[in-house]
């Protein structure tokens, strides 16, 4: 079961689907282990560095082996920098990749998380954009609001990207 429907009958049901960061295989096998005996539905997340440690012959097993598990598992690129780490992602079976965009324009984070939608969706991947920051401090301990997320940008970006 990929993503979407993951989450839309999560909706529906009222229920969550937790996610968490993987950076090693034990650590996979773990929360595999977890979900089974819970009998639920889990988003393994990989940040690049975790892909990298794993390494690609062993995640290429991984997500053949998540399949075969009945029990909806979801796996995603969490935090990808650029296209080619959302391609290898795609490639290595990741049904879901998140496109972090955040730190760049607006205009580039529309075109890189458009481009990174166009390829994904064509193979089924849902894609996950980043827009603006998280809510953080300033020197002063204060929280400067021009760095929150604008909704009205936040929704021309959902329109222009089709994330």
């Amino acid at each position: 079961m990929n993503q979407l429907t993951m989450l839309k009958k999560a909706n529906k049901e009222g229920y969550i689907v937790p996610a968490f960061n993987v950076s090693s295989f034990d650590i996979c096998r773990g929360l595999i282990d977890a979900c089974v005996e819970m009998k639920s539905p889990v988003i393994l997340q990989f940040s690049e560095s975790a892909m990298n440690y794993i390494g690609d012959d062993l995640l290429i097993g991984l997500v053949a082996s998540v399949k075969k598990i009945k029990l909806p598992i979801s796996v995603h690129l969490d935090h990808g920098k650029n296209f080619e780490i959302v391609k290898r992602a795609i490639h290595l079976g990741f049904d879901s990749v998140m496109i972090d965009g955040s730190t760049l324009a607006f205009e580039e984070n529309v075109k890189i998380t458009k481009k990174v939608v166009d390829y994904a969706h064509k193979k089924g991947v849902t894609v996950e954009g980043e827009l603006g920051v998280l809510k953080v401090a300033d020197d002063d301990g204060k929280i400067a609001s021009e760095r929150y997320t604008n909704p009205i940008q936040a929704k021309e970006f959902v329109l222009r990207t089709g994330v």
